[in-house]
């Protein structure tokens, strides 16, 4: 099996969230723990995610308590204008619009081109949505 990295968000309310994540990103509930304080895992075209009620005895907490999120998820998409749209549409804040953005082609990290937006969830997570057009 290869190597994956998945991120789980901490939510305040993993119901609300999971609804959101299907809403705004067309995300598809894979399995769930819990009715209250919920465990979940998603998928997003085949990307996994889970997401968990915060828990402050585990040391998790929401980005919403605390004011302010340490992860920017990255979500790469055929199409992030629509996508960042739907987004807006089912409850996130634009953090900022799509747009062209170039980056360097040469030295140890070429990016080129990439077309990306943001918006934060109504759980406090910031996704960055966007692709390489080079």
């Amino acid at each position: 099996m290869p190597t994956e990295i998945s991120p789980m968000l901490a939510v305040s309310d993993g119901n609300a969230a999971i609804r959101f994540y299907e809403s705004a990103f067309g995300a598809t509930l894979l399995w769930r723990l819990g009715d209250e304080h919920v465990v979940a895992g998603l998928s997003i075209n085949g990307a996994r995610f889970f997401l968990a009620h915060e828990s402050p005895s585990y040391g998790t907490r929401a980005p919403v308590s605390v004011g302010f999120t340490t992860v920017r998820i990255e979500l790469f998409v055929d199409d992030p204008l629509a996508v960042h749209r739907h987004a807006l549409a089912a409850g996130a804040v634009e953090h900022s619009p799509v747009q062209e953005h170039n980056y360097p082609t040469n030295g140890p990290h070429p990016i080129g081109r990439m077309l990306q937006g943001a918006v934060v969830d109504p759980f406090g997570h910031m996704w960055l949505i966007g692709k390489f057009l080079d």
